[in-house]
């Protein structure tokens, strides 16, 4: 009860408090509150600040908040990484938030790292700050690599990936552009092993104007080389060994890179055997030893040899090999003069087209052998000083006109096969190695033939008859026509002078005409023995009779006449008068009056008198 009683007694002192009013300054001491009352505080609605607060607030902002403007770039700490967002603090009245994807540059992204963002939007609709690292990262970039571009600077950059033509290089956030022939001093084969990769740059070029960057690798190569370069080419020496790679590859020959510097080993130097292309003796990167057979006065063209290191195949090619051994080989090459086949490696041996045949008709190498073709010849001349070799193909074969008197004596009968046409005459191949000439006045007997193409062809067959035969010279004449009887012997006695034959004029020739008796006689009708009896002329195409008045077998020549025929006719009918006429003379005896009689009348004619 007395607890119950006390607490009463707390609850009514407490609520007395409660009801009792509180006095403020200004009732308490009305004149001192209006005498002291700031009126232009009140009108502005504000509280009155001390001076010295006032100061000492605006340094405190001075110090520990930023002018937060539009697009300008701040440093900020990175304070929280959520799984999408960085939340970047930079001393202004709220945080900004940007996205993970500006970082993707920087996996290693953590709390407390110092980024540089540019201010888009000092509060946005929902009055969050907007930040922006890529747009920083950008504008900080194009600082940089303008002054990178001036000094000449070293950068890094990392290869995003491949372009047409080059490589995509992120520059402190700027894209740039890496040309396939600025990535190396060597050609690059396989773009895709760069990619992904961060590498050192040189800025060599800007366009402000459409903001493109291209930048190089091969210029920091190159000033490495150039003074590589300097050392190596002041120790060069001709005949120096030295280590190279494989840089270049050509049809010409091959690119060796020294060190910093290029030689060439010329297609020739490459293999003391031939060859068809440097591939087939070496590959790209290969490393190979070189010697240095020579080079300019500035040392800028070296000359260098592969071949030259091992010992050359003539100096190895044994001491028995001797003049008219036989040997194989493989052709390597073909001219038209003739082939070379490579008896051993390194050591070659030429055929002579005319050593590849007994024939006296030359004709191509082609027509023998083939590239690659595996031959057996029989060495002709051989200088090992001269590391030289004259091969045959022949010589495995007797000699065809060994024994030719007895194969092809004269008069004899045989068949060829047309080889080749001269102007005068055709050129028959009996056999391989044996060739006979047919005179173009030996084809035919009866036909004029101005060139052999008129009368056979190439790979034509012929009969033909041994005429002549010339063995230290090798030369075979032969003949066509002599397979036949001569048909002018025949002729000569059918177109015998003074016979008379039937014919037409055929055509109409200076001078006369001609008449086609047969075949093979063709006659000349000079213009004056075309005269008809009546006087008028024979014309083309009309028949009439004609006498032989010239018959030349040797020459192929006959000469007719029509006006011989009917004046011949004439002639003889004269003398038939003038025999009857003697006759009838014979037979009236004239008497001595009658005679008496006739000389006074012929005395009389002489006088003049009737």
């Amino acid at each position: 009860m007395a607890e119950k009683a006390q607490e009463a007694q707390v609850e009514s002192t407490e609520a007395k408090k409660e009801e009792t009013p509180v006095v403020s300054e200004a009732q308490a001491n009305p004149e001192k509150f209006l005498k002291e009352f700031n009126w232009h505080n009140y009108q502005e609605g504000i509280d009155e600040v001390d001076d010295q607060q006032l100061k000492e607030f605006e340094k405190l902002v001075a110090e520990n908040f930023v002018d937060t403007l539009d697009d300008e770039v701040v440093e900020g700490t990175v304070i929280h990484i959520t799984d999408r967002d960085a939340i970047i603090d930079i001393n202004a009245k709220s945080e900004g938030v940007i996205s993970l994807n500006e970082f993707r540059y920087n996996p290693n992204l953590a709390v407390g790292d110092k980024v540089e963002v540019l201010i888009d939007v000092r509060e946005d609709a929902t009055g969050q700050l907007v930040l922006s690292h890529r747009k920083a990262r950008v504008i900080k970039a194009w600082d940089r690599v303008n002054k990178a571009h001036e000094t000449g600077e070293i950068v890094n950059g990392f290869v995003k990936c491949r372009t047409k033509g080059g490589m995509i290089v992120d520059v402190f956030g700027i894209e740039a552009f890496l040309p396939g022939s600025q990535i190396d001093v060597k050609p690059i084969r396989d773009y895709d092993q760069y990619v992904n990769k961060t590498m050192e740059f040189k800025v060599v070029k800007i366009n402000h104007e459409f903001k493109n960057v291209v930048v190089s690798h091969k210029a920091l190569i190159e000033a490495d080389i150039e003074e590589q370069k300097k050392e190596i080419i002041g120790q060069l020496e001709k005949g120096q060994v030295l280590e190279g790679v494989v840089k270049n590859i050509t049809s010409y020959g091959v690119f060796i890179d020294l060190g910093g510097v290029d030689g060439l080993v010329h297609i020739t130097d490459l293999s003391w055997s031939r060859i068809n292309h440097p591939n087939e003796i070496v590959e790209l990167d290969q490393k190979l030893n070189v010697v240095i057979l020579d080079f300019d006065e500035d040392k800028s063209r070296i000359q260098l040899g592969l071949k030259q290191l091992s010992k050359h195949p003539w100096e190895a090619l044994a001491d028995t090999v001797a003049v008219g051994d036989k040997v194989k080989g493989k052709v390597v090459v073909i001219a038209d003069y003739g082939a070379f086949i490579e008896v051993a490696d390194g050591v070659e041996g030429l055929i002579h087209v005319s050593e590849m045949s007994w024939s006296t008709h030359l004709r191509s190498a082609q027509d023998f052998v083939a590239v690659g073709d595996e031959v057996e010849a029989v060495i002709l001349t051989l200088d090992r000083e001269e590391r030289k070799m004259s091969l045959g193909i022949k010589q495995l074969h007797p000699d065809p006109w060994t024994d030719i008197t007895t194969k092809y004596p004269l008069g004899s009968k045989h068949t060829g096969v047309v080889r080749n046409f001269t102007n005068f005459g055709v050129f028959v191949e009996l056999e391989e190695g044996i060739d006979g000439l047919i005179y173009i006045s030996d084809l035919s007997w009866t036909k004029k033939i101005k060139h052999p193409s008129e009368f056979c062809s190439v790979g034509d067959k012929l009969d033909v008859v041994v005429l002549e035969l010339d063995v230290e010279g090798r030369k075979l004449s032969l003949g066509h026509k002599q397979t036949t009887e001569n048909p002018w012997d025949k002729y000569e006695t059918e177109f015998a002078l003074e016979s008379v034959h039937t014919a037409e004029i055929s055509e109409l020739v200076d001078k006369g005409a001609t008449v086609e008796f047969n075949e093979d006689i063709v006659a000349f009708i000079p213009s004056r023995h075309l005269e008809k009896e009546d006087g008028s002329k024979l014309k083309k195409g009309e028949s009439a009779e004609f006498k032989i008045i010239e018959f030349n077998k040797e020459f192929k020549r006959v000469v007719a006449s029509h006006t011989a025929v009917f004046k011949a006719e004439e002639a003889k009918i004269v003398k038939q008068a003038v025999r009857k006429a003697e006759a009838a003379a014979a037979e009236a005896k004239p008497t001595l009056g009658d005679a008496n009689d006739a000389l006074q009348a012929l005395k009389d004619k002489m006088d003049g008198k009737a």
